[in-house]
This record gives structure tokens, sequence and C-alpha cells, in this order.
């Protein structure tokens, strides 16, 4: 059954997807340079910086807080295709190889969101960007230990399920902030 979450989440990741796609025809596959330790810093820049700004209340940079949500989205759905690529090394890869695994990604990750939304009832909602900007926070520290760790946990989920928790939550902060309700540029 198709719910209000799953169609605003799917205009969000569809405004992803086209500014992804944009971007790898403008700039090709550069990112396949990156080793996922740097992707994860590169989030984490992101992340700081949306919080950096909720803390202050302001910004001096013109780049608004909507576009470092689409970036963390972006930049976790690239650090899951290097992880699902990681015996290709090829450095430039068609948009169209691409295309299949950044869907599968958004698919899993969206059928995670529904079963978490199903048990929880839909509690962020009532949760504060603020908040889940900190919860992202929180994932990206927890990467960062597990790739310190060389990949290794005894208990925890891996690397890949804490990218998408912070794909489901930066959605759920640009539904909240209406992102998904402005006309594209």
């Amino acid at each position: 059954m198709e719910t209000n979450t799953s169609n605003e989440y799917k205009q969000v990741i569809a405004r992803c997807k086209d500014l992804f796609s944009k971007k790898t025809l403008d700039y090709g596959t550069a990112w396949r340079i990156l080793r996922l330790s740097s992707i994860t810093d590169q989030i984490f820049i992101k992340a700081q910086r949306i919080r950096s700004i909720q803390e202050k209340g302001s910004q001096k940079v013109n780049d608004p807080i909507l576009d470092e949500f689409v970036g963390i989205i972006n930049y976790c759905l690239i650090a899951l295709i290097q992880i699902s690529l990681r015996d290709d090394d090829r450095m430039e890869i068609p948009y169209s190889e691409l295309e299949s695994i950044y869907d599968h990604w958004t698919e899993t990750t969206r059928g995670l969101l529904e079963n978490k939304n199903h048990d929880y009832g839909e509690a962020w909602r009532d949760m504060r960007v603020s908040s889940m900007t900190d919860i992202i926070l929180m994932k990206l520290f927890r990467v960062k230990q597990i790739e310190d760790n060389q990949g290794q946990t005894i208990v925890s989920e891996g690397i890949e399920a804490n990218y998408q928790d912070m794909i489901n939550y930066s959605v759920f902060c640009l539904i909240k902030l209406g992102y998904h309700k402005i006309e594209p540029a």
C-alpha cells in the first residue's frame, strides 16, 4: 500500500537522482577516486555545517541547508555504490550503468524506511530537524569507528545500514522542510 510518506520519499529521491545524473554528466564519476572514509568525511562536513547553522541561527555562505541534506543523500548513495563496485576498478562508469545501482539502493533504503515507519508509527514526524541532524552526526561517528575497525563489528549493524539510516533521516528532514513541494529550479 502506497503511503503519504512513500510518495513524499519518492518525490525527494527523484530530485536527488536528477541532481546526481546531471552532476555525473558534468563531472563524470570523479568520485570513484574517493576511498569510503573520504566519502564519510564529505558527509560529515555537510552534516556539521547544518548543525552549525542550526546552532548559530544564521549563515554567511548562501548555500541552503536543503542542498546539504540532498548532498548527504547523494554522498551516502555514492558510498553504497562504491561498496557495490568494490571489485570494479574503472574510474569512469557511464550513468546508464550507475542508474540501476542508484535505484537499487534507494528502493532498498525506502523498504527499510517503510518497515521502520510501521514499527515506530512514523515517530520522525514529531521530531525536530535539529534532532535528526544530531542522529545523522551520530551515525557518521559510528561509521568512522567501523571504518577505523576495518569494517569489523561485534554486534552492530554494518556501514551500509548506517548510510541507509542517514539517507532516511535526510529524507525526513527534507520532507519536514517542504523540499518535496518546492518546484525544482
